[in-house]
């Protein structure tokens, strides 16, 4: 593929509402389907929003009414804000179009880019993102006293977080030692050209997605760079790191159109 174009659009004290956001990745996207732009990724924060994918369920919203934008990406809820470095990459793929090789190649660049931080992370098997891995289940502490042969979530599918006090909260998955998501992917993809994109937390206050189910999962959490390496990370640091890898995977992919597998001819009877 062509070049990769970058846009940072703003940050900090310069942080970009998520409806213009929205508003350029649509323009944007026009504008690569005519073929007026090269393949281009908008790099911003956002100040703080709760976005929510198509397949969000009305249990995994915040109980307490705060507002909600619905977009036309995958996936499910999620928060962005201030500390979180957001990626919209606007690509346009052969058809027909391999979404999870597309989402595969987000992964592998911030994956790379936490490693180059020091931090090992990985994929989880039906789980989209980029995640860091928990201990073994019974090597974890136990909560609140109790051992993990009593833990409600390993019984109820229908257990909320959001009210069970904090030792059940997403943003304390770390103390628990459990598998905890340190970037969230969800992207759309129309006329053969992606928008939407990442989320990598590098310094947020990850209390903010307590109100919620981030991404409809209740057996894991959220991580960021700066809690897992106990240290002060910030997106000034992450920002050019992310950008080469992202540059690295993208321009050097070798994109190929989803195979289609054709059906199997029946075969007919014939007399009898």
């Amino acid at each position: 593929m062509g070049e990769l174009r970058f846009v940072r659009m703003g940050f900090g004290d310069e942080a970009v509402d998520y409806q213009a956001a929205w508003d350029e990745q649509r323009r944007v996207h026009a504008a690569r389907f005519a073929d007026e732009v090269p393949d281009t990724v908008i790099l911003l924060e956002h100040p703080p929003v709760y976005t929510a994918g198509r397949r969000t369920e009305d249990s995994e919203r915040p109980l307490d009414g705060t507002p909600v934008i619905d977009v036309d990406r995958g996936g499910k809820i999620t928060w962005h804000g201030p500390g979180q470095l957001v990626g919209y990459p606007i690509q346009k793929l052969p058809r027909p179009v391999d979404v999870v090789a597309h989402v595969r190649r987000l992964e592998e660049a911030l994956i790379r880019t936490c490693a180059e931080f020091g931090l090992e992370t990985t994929r989880i098997e039906g789980r989209s993102g980029v995640w860091v891995l928990g201990d073994p289940v019974e090597q974890r502490p136990a909560l609140g006293a109790l051992s993990l042969d009593f833990d409600p979530r390993m019984r109820d599918e229908e257990f909320d977080p959001r009210l069970n006090g904090p030792e059940y909260a997403p943003s304390n998955a770390g103390q628990r030692r459990e598998d905890r998501k340190i970037a969230a992917i969800g992207i759309r993809v129309a006329k053969g050209v992606t928008m939407h994109g990442f989320a990598l937390n590098v310094n947020p206050d990850n209390k903010w997605f307590d109100k919620i189910i981030p991404c409809g999962i209740r057996d894991a959490g959220v991580a960021s760079l700066a809690n897992e390496l106990g240290r002060d990370v910030t997106i000034e640091e992450v920002l050019p790191v992310v950008e080469r890898h992202l540059k690295d995977v993208l321009e050097n992919a070798d994109l190929r159109p989803r195979v289609v597998e054709k059906a199997p001819v029946a075969a007919t009877a014939s007399g009898v």
